[in-house]
């Protein structure tokens, strides 16, 4: 084998790699073990021991516990519970804003309809506004909707439309920006272990959010979809409120000493909180569990001292042990807090008796990110802000901003400049003029991002911001002030909430089903090639298996069940390496050549095949990256990585152990061969091409057969392409799936509504309705819950509360286990990506198959026959679906099921193409019939086991992997049995035929020559 020496150096190398990331696994599974031992079953102190330990350094002298978690695989929202939303940022809301909401009518309706196309469109609002307006209004130019005051140094009436254009995505893209640093803050602040935002790059305005372990949904929806409010605060100094906080810590000792005063008045104190949104209050614990935690503990230096006396502290000063004040009295922030502690701080400074004694315009709020001197990033800046308007609103908000930049002041340090409209301008003058020698705090969210102090009037609305700031904060500050310039709702499009036990059941079938199928390839290799080599490329397997995931945790990939499926499916394409070789060596062997000739021989013939063979499922998994969303992705990425490290493993991993022990003169017996595989499928001589007319009409039959039943019965659309809400409801007795069908339907009105049962026990079904689902407004889907609820109450037993019954984590007399939700746009999106991530896959395979074989003949019966394995598979679910006992939906999944078949399919069509090619160099002159009847014969071998060992694993997915990957395991197996078939009684015949008559007409053509 050519290039030894670079295999093992790169097998060396990709080890380390993988160990390296891997370790951030055990890493944090240690921390993560050590805390469950120190917490004792308390989830309060466990997750408190992670998080004084978040900040140090715990591996390799460089990596925080923080990164290692970071750094670690993460399971999926499937695996562990939690929720997944797409939200959408309102395009046109954007475009309104950008011309100053003018009046004109063209333009209002020229929006109006862009954003009804863009539901059914590929293309995105701008593009659609634009041709809409030019139709309406053909002599009307862009620049007089678009010039205006905040867009004043971007477009002028001289502008062309396609300037405006670009302006316009410049503009909206920023205002998606936006709203993402938006989101990301108020997601960091919830509280969410390991949250996942993303913007989606292929759709303009949408942004994924991932939360594990959410248990109030409602309160996530509200949280994601409320607009963003930028505000400009007055402040005190810190030296105007000490003495009020100092006074408020004597009251506190007093109300929390006295035994007749009501315990709960704190907690239940009146819902305006003075210090911060409620978000952050719920985010931080109810009380301190350690002294050793808390800020007052951390500035007396001693933590064994300080554990020992905080009881004490807190008895003598409850504010002032876990609120440090700062004493210099300068600027607006008048204390710190450890971020354990800001729940009891605020529900201390919410209590009626002690908001008497701080001055009745003084409210405050939290800075939004650590305080500069912390290193660890737990202490926290309490801000005074004034209010001075009657109203309690802020003197001047976010939109009167028109442009915000991060820049660099005359002295080379990050800064930012701002600029504001008339308006803002002359109310800024004002403000900055009456706080000159004072901060003016810039809000966000009810949280304080900036406080600037004022050195001198402002006036022209252009002010420079400067400060201690890195490059990275001036950036976020300047998109901070953009967020308020326009108003950018977002609205949830999709939802996904899966429970936590539901989640455990999702790993434990997972693994269940990976570990079955892999024992079971390993024993089906070792019966089929003899112990040695069924050993060796069994080795190859859990090597391949290592490497995947280590390339996955180097890439922070989540683990999904969908994920899971694609490692398993790869180990079963990895073994379709070795068989080729093995299958080949065997021929070789026969050929009466020595063990180390044909082997070599066998891994050199054998090449192309298993070249071309990923590289077609390689190409239908790019599709279906490109063209899938969430699980889709993760199954397209997670089968990529398998195939190319099984390429390696396979082809060069295992000649390389081979080479060494057949290089010290053992392994010399081996025949490849077990008493079982002996003589099975050895000199078979099948009449292929005979029955080519059988074949056609047999293959017409079916597939008229599915056309009529597509047309007859149609197909069971999922929500993924219909849009609309569906609900996993598990009750603690077995309930008729047309039992719960007849309850709901009746307070869902006209709209659609289906229930299926899930799994066998009948306890559990999935509701599916499209009830509302146009509608966006924050509280439709807590509504439809309520509603559901009152549906199948009857069947629900011990008098459970709605509380309980959309509570994903108690099951307790029944309750909702997971539920979706696709929006009207993201279906149409879906739907159409579908069609086209098909048909274009088909196109690629047969593209690619014309260049590697450069003959239309092999093209056209691979599309042909790949076209009929699509109509087939999908014909199949248009029969069977209401038939046997499990979802037949057509669904992303499933599309993902029929990609991966079509790319696994052309495998078996490439083998024997690849050894019908190989003949006609060999025999030149050989009848055509029988050069592709002995192709056919010779690979047969070949084509049974790749097709037998792909089954064992799809088998233990569809048998053992959960409801969840059910379906998609049962169109792979149609996908795997109809394939085969078609390669042998389909793609074959048509590329014989094609080149009989190719070489027919050459044969003419040559005779009128002669002549």
């Amino acid at each position: 084998m050519q290039n030894k020496g670079f295999v093992k150096v790169f097998a060396v190398l990709l080890t380390l790699v993988c160990v390296f990331y891997l370790s951030f696994s055990f890493v944090t599974r240690h921390y993560t073990n050590k805390a469950k031992e120190v917490a004792k079953g308390d989830l309060k102190v466990e997750q408190d021991y992670l998080d004084s330990l978040a900040n140090t350094k715990v591996w390799l002298w460089n990596y925080t516990l923080k990164q290692c978690r970071e750094m670690e695989i993460s399971l999926g929202l499937d695996l562990k519970g939690g929720m997944n939303v797409i939200l959408e940022v309102s395009v046109p809301d954007v475009i309104k804003a950008l011309a100053d909401n003018k009046p004109d009518e063209n333009f209002n309706q020229a929006l109006a309809t862009a954003a009804k196309q863009a539901v059914n469109s590929q293309e995105d609002v701008i593009t659609l506004f634009i041709k809409e307006y030019q139709r309406i209004a053909p002599g009307a130019k862009l620049s007089e909707l678009f010039a205006t005051q905040q867009l004043k140094d971007k477009v002028n009436q001289k502008s062309t439309d396609a300037e405006v254009e670009k302006v316009l995505r410049t503009e909206v893209k920023a205002a998606v920006e936006n709203s993402y640093n938006v989101l990301r803050t108020r997601i960091d602040r919830f509280g969410v272990v390991q949250p996942n935002i993303q913007s989606l790059e292929d759709k303009m305005g949408r942004i994924m959010v991932e939360l594990p372990g959410i248990k109030e949904p409602e309160r996530v929806r509200k949280l994601l979809q409320g607009s963003a409010n930028l505000e400009f605060w007055e402040t005190y100094t810190a030296r105007e409120i000490l003495p009020n906080f100092q006074s408020v810590d004597y009251k506190l000792r007093e109300i929390l000493t006295d035994t007749n005063a009501p315990a709960d008045d704190a907690a239940n104190a009146a819902a305006d909180t003075i210090a911060v949104e409620e978000v952050v209050a719920e985010a931080a614990p109810a009380k301190t569990i350690s002294a050793a935690d808390s800020l007052a503990a951390a500035l007396k230096g001693d933590k064994a001292e300080a554990s020992v006396n905080m009881e004490q502290l807190k008895k003598e000063h409850p504010l002032l042990a876990i609120f440090q004040l700062n004493t210099s009295g300068q600027g607006p922030i008048i204390g710190y807090a450890n971020y354990k502690d800001t729940a009891e701080v605020n529900k201390y400074l919410s209590m009626k008796e002690i908001k008497s004694e701080l001055p009745k315009d003084l409210r405050l709020k939290w800075g939004v990110a650590p305080a500069d001197f912390d290193q660890k990033g737990q202490i926290f800046e309490l801000y005074a802000i004034k209010s001075t308007e009657r109203n309690g609103k802020a003197p001047l908000e976010g939109d009167v901003v028109t442009d915000a930049k991060d820049d660099y002041d005359q002295h080379g340090k990050p800064s930012v400049s701002m600029s504001m409209n008339t308006d803002g301008a002359r109310r800024w003058a004002q403000l900055t003029k009456q706080n000159i020698g004072r901060s003016i705090a810039i809000v966000l969210d009810n949280y304080v991002y900036s406080a600037p102090n004022v050195s001198t009037e402002i006036t022209g609305g252009n002010s420079i911001i400067t400060g201690n700031f890195t490059p990275e904060q001036s950036k976020d500050l300047a998109n901070v002030l953009k967020s308020g310039k326009m108003p950018a709702p977002a609205h949830i499009v999709q939802e996904d909430i899966v429970g936590p036990s539901l989640g455990q059941e999702s790993i434990n079938a997972g693994i269940f089903s990976f570990i079955v199928a892999l024992i079971l390839l390993m024993i089906y290799m070792c019966s089929m090639y003899g112990l040695i080599p069924g050993m060796i490329a069994n080795g190859a397997l859990l090597l391949n298996f290592f490497f995947t995931l280590g390339i996955l945790s180097s890439f922070q990939a989540a683990l999904t069940m969908s994920g899971i499926a694609g490692m398993v499916l790869s180990l079963g394409m990895a073994v379709d390496a070795n068989v080729l070789i093995y299958e080949r060596t065997k021929e070789e062997l026969r050929a009466g050549k020595g063990v180390k000739k044909a082997l070599a021989d066998g891994y050199s013939n054998a090449f192309s095949a298993i070249f071309d063979s990923n590289l077609t499922s390689i190409i239908t998994g790019i599709i279906l990256f490109n063209f899938g969303t969430g699980p889709i992705r993760g199954f397209a990425t997670t089968l990529i990585i398998g195939i190319l490290c099984s390429f390696f493993t396979a082809v060069f991993m295992t000649r390389l152990v081979y080479e060494y022990f057949m290089s010290k003169d053992k392994l010399l017996n081996l025949t490849f061969t077990s008493p079982i595989s002996k003589k099975m499928l050895v000199n078979t001589h099948f009449d292929f091409m005979g029955t080519n007319k059988r074949s056609f009409i047999i293959t017409g039959v079916v597939i008229l057969i599915c056309v009529v039943s597509f047309f007859t019965r149609g197909l069971s659309e999922s929500i993924d392409f219909t849009g609309g809400r569906n609900y996993k409801v598990q009750f603690e007795k077995p309930v008729e799936p047309e039992q719960v069908r007849d309850l709901i339907a009746s307070k869902f009105g006209d709209a659609n509504v289906s229930v299926i049962a899930i799994g066998t026990d009948k306890k559990t079904v999935r509701i599916s309705t499209n009830y509302r689902i146009e509608e966006e407004g924050n509280n439709v889907d807590s509504e439809i819950e309520a509603y559901l609820y009152e549906s199948v109450k009857p069947l629900l037993t011990n008098n459970i509360t709605l509380e309980t019954f959309i509570d994903r984590d108690n099951h307790t007399g029944g309750s909702i286990i997971s539920s979706q939700k696709v929006g009207p746009s993201i279906a149409e999106d879906i739907k159409t990506s579908a069609i086209y991530s098909v048909v274009l896959a088909l196109l690629a395979i047969g593209l690619y198959i014309l260049i590697r074989f450069r003959n239309i003949a092999y093209s056209v019966g691979s599309v042909v026959a790949l076209t009929c394995d699509t109509i087939m598979i999908i014909g199949a679910y248009s029969l069977l679906w209401g038939i046997v006992p499990f979802s037949l939906e057509i669904d992303q999944t499933f599309i993902g099921a029929i990609l991966t078949a079509i790319g696994y399919s052309i495998n078996d069509k490439v083998v024997i193409f690849d050894r019908v090619r190989e003949f006609f160099h060999l025999y030149p002159k050989r009848n055509k019939r029988q050069l592709f009847d002995d192709s056919l014969n010779t690979t047969l071998a070949r084509t049974i086991n790749t097709s037998l060992s792909t089954l064992i694993v799809l088998l233990c997915i569809f048998i053992l992997g959960g409801d969840s990957i059910r379906s998609f395991a049962f169109a792979m197996i149609l996908g795997v049995v109809i394939g085969t078939l078609s390669s042998l009684f389909v793609a074959s015949p048509i590329a014989y035929v094609m080149l009989s008559r190719k070489k027919g007409k050459t044969e003419e053509v040559a005779a009128a020559t002669a002549e």
